[in-house]
């Protein structure tokens, strides 16, 4: 042993841990000590990555935790979580070592509320979409090769770098830069004022054929200018065709809904500003080949159709001696038809003459058939004049009984004489009777009709008189009523 050596430190009681160690323990503990929790917050900071998992954080006004929804867990969510909606967040606290930070594992959401933003972007949104501002028929093309590209935007930062770097890669063109601040106090005046002095330049100025208004990527509350009245009406007025470019591809400001297109990053507005010249190149070398190709193609095609045609043409002078030769067989022909077609008929008359009936034959035939319908008609009309002598026969004296039925027929129109002059008011009269009529020749059938001094006619036997009233009515009085119209004269009526 050796004795010059120092001794070792002493130990004392603190137990050591590796890192390791200490971060596995905080989470275990985190883990058991919570277990299922509840969080209500606001979602901010989200991404949702190729892999299928979302990141995101939720805040309230005074913390802010990390959270996370794994790729299995999104299929079974209830809602579609977006930057700026307060929500109750169901899941398990957990630790990631790696940067000894702690996060919220989310297997569950559900609404707690719009937050104050959202709601602000939300009704300002609804507000001048019902204005029109966000129609699509406002929307303008882009030109194919601008001159000028005007750029509203911060004078520092990636964004200018980003979109100047790309148009001169792509096709160069001149950019005229509008330099404002892109959030914090006053950021959205300023860029309103930018686009809407772009449309005012002085004509000894060059103007921009289309605008781009970019930012960088940020928070919801980063974001905000862009998301002011006072910028989404400039926009939408700028007679200049306007790119939007605020944030990320997965951001989303009014601004894009007012610009004539959106552009997911300010790399894609410079994209969509300026076409890429060696793609135009290209595209027309392509187009210049394509048209040389199918000129030939169509002088090819045309040369073989005219071999075809050459091919297929007859031999003229062959085609005429047989028309020749069919004309001559045609004119021979000719010439002995008529001959051969009277021979034809002269056969067919023969073969039928000997059927026919000789003309006295049939004569002969008609006056038999005329014979026997004159006897037949004699004979029935000796018949009927036979019945209709024995018919007079077994009358005794047609005259007498004449007689007999004309006196049956006087009684009887007598009796029926008799019967209709006793039914008749004019009979009535004449044993006595009177018929009282009012001034307009209505029948009165009531004494309570007639009041005093009232004029009324006495029709009797035979005539008129006219009278005048000069007494009430006895007996039971009755409503006085209007008589119906005097019938049309003829036999009368006793009523």
């Amino acid at each position: 042993m050796d004795i010059d050596a120092p001794d070792p430190a002493p130990r004392g009681n603190t137990p050591e841990f590796t890192v390791s160690e200490i971060s596995g323990a905080i989470k275990r503990t985190l883990e058991g000590e919570f277990g299922r929790v509840r969080v209500r917050g606001e979602i901010t900071e989200m991404k949702a990555y190729p892999s299928g998992h979302i990141y995101m954080a939720l805040k309230d006004e005074g913390a802010k935790i990390r959270a996370i929804i794994w790729r299995f867990a999104v299929p079974r969510l209830t809602l579609r979580p977006e930057n700026g909606i307060e929500v109750i967040a169901t899941g398990k606290v957990s630790a990631y070592g790696e940067r000894s930070d702690y996060q919220l594992i989310i297997d569950r959401l559900e609404f707690a509320g719009e937050g104050a933003l959202l709601a602000r972007i939300e009704q300002l949104r609804k507000r001048l979409g019902a204005e029109g501002l966000f129609d699509e028929a406002r929307k303008r093309p882009l030109p194919l090769l601008p001159r000028v590209v005007g750029v509203v935007s911060s004078e520092k930062g990636a964004v200018i770098q980003d979109i100047r770097t790309t148009i001169a890669r792509r096709f160069p063109s001149r950019i005229l830069l509008w330099p404002v601040p892109v959030q914090g106090q006053g950021a959205a005046e300023q860029i309103a004022a930018a686009i809407a002095g772009f449309s005012r330049l002085p004509a000894g100025m060059p103007r921009p054929d289309v605008l781009i208004v970019a930012r960088g990527g940020g928070s919801l509350e980063d974001l905000m200018a862009f998301n002011e009245e006072a910028v989404i009406r400039a926009a939408a007025t700028c007679p200049i065709p306007l790119i939007s470019a605020v944030g990320h591809e997965t951001d989303t400001t009014l601004i894009d809904f007012a610009a004539d297109r959106r552009a997911p990053t300010p790399t894609a507005a410079a994209e969509l500003a300026v076409p890429a010249r060696a793609e135009l190149l290209a595209a027309l070398g392509q187009t210049a080949a394509r048209l040389l190709q199918s000129g030939q193609a169509a002088l090819d095609r045309a040369r073989l159709r005219l071999s075809r045609i050459e091919a297929r043409m007859p031999d003229l002078p062959g085609i005429l001696g047989a028309a020749r030769q069919r004309l001559d067989d045609r004119a021979e022909r000719l010439v002995l038809a008529p001959l051969a077609l009277i021979q034809r008929k002269r056969g067919a008359l023969g073969a039928v003459a000997p059927r026919l009936p000789h003309p006295r034959e049939a004569l002969a035939l008609h006056r038999h058939s005329l014979a026997q319908l004159e006897t037949r008609a004699r004979a029935a009309l000796l018949r009927m004049t036979d019945q209709r002598h024995a018919r007079l026969a077994r009358i005794a004296d047609p005259a007498a009984g004449m007689a007999a039925r004309l006196r049956e027929a006087r009684l009887q129109l007598d009796g029926l004489s008799a019967r209709l002059r006793s039914a008749s008011y004019e009979g009535v009269l004449a044993r006595g009777f009177a018929l009282l009529r009012g001034p307009e020749g209505e029948p009165l059938l009531d004494a309570a009709a007639i009041g005093p001094g009232d004029r009324v006619t006495a029709v009797l036997r035979d005539g008129s008189v006219a009278l005048t009233a000069d007494g009430e009515a006895t007996g039971p009085a009755r409503p006085r009523r209007r008589a119906p119209p005097t019938p049309s004269p003829g036999q009368g009526s006793l009523l």
